[in-house]
């Protein structure tokens, strides 16, 4: 395999990790349900704007709620020409997840994720771009990373990461500042008046900053 093809391969496998790294609060009782809430942000690379991210949350009656985020990456730096595309999708009932989704389309293929409640345990499948995960969960999930886009994750000590199945570690280091540990990665979010405006998603090639769009 030639060098830049390797370059190009890391730097679209930097991308999907990073992509996936993501409070919602208690879900109400009441039976009047709450306005559907939408975050938009940027994503950026080495100052330059190379695709955006959308979180939504939409409650779908009193007890059950569909989280959703997307992101559309465009990467054209000189030989590096990739795309991705990415969706999470989460149905919580009660505050517990019953059903998560991950689709991932890529110039390097199509990827899929899959945790499912079956009233004892989770069944947990990812076929990710170079990483393959299968396995079960006896916990109840209560918090994704998904979640973070909505809140601050205080009192939270992890976050399970749909696209890996698994979790990340959730540690605060400062006033509205965590970071997310997972297998040697470290991602920052940084939040404002309980909102989340900014995230550094760290890697060696180089950070990818997202920022929240006003």
């Amino acid at each position: 395999m030639s060098s830049k093809r390797r370059h190009a391969l890391c730097f679209l496998l930097a991308l999907l990790l990073v992509l996936h790294s993501g409070a919602a609060p208690a879900q109400s009782t009441s039976t009047k349900l709450v306005p559907e809430e939408i975050r938009r942000y940027t994503i950026e690379v080495a100052g330059v704007r190379v695709g955006t991210m959308t979180a939504t949350r939409q409650p779908l009656s009193s007890t059950d709620v569909r989280f959703t985020l997307v992101s559309d990456v465009q990467v054209n730096f000189l030989v590096y020409h990739l795309k991705v595309y990415y969706k999470v999708i989460n149905q919580v009932r009660n505050g517990q997840l019953l059903l998560s989704t991950v689709e991932a389309h890529t110039n390097q293929g199509d990827f899929s994720s899959r945790t499912e409640w079956k009233g004892g345990h989770y069944d947990i499948v990812a076929n990710q771009y170079k990483h393959q995960y299968r396995g079960t969960e006896t916990q109840p999930i209560t918090y994704t990373v998904t979640d973070m886009f909505f809140g601050e994750p205080r009192g939270q000590q992890r976050a399970f990461a749909e696209y890996f199945g698994d979790y990340f570690q959730v540690q605060p280091v400062r006033s509205a500042r965590y970071h997310a540990r997972r297998d040697g990665r470290e991602d920052e979010y940084q939040y404002a008046n309980g909102q989340l405006v900014t995230i550094i998603k760290k890697n060696p090639l180089k950070n990818f900053i997202i920022r929240q769009l006003p």
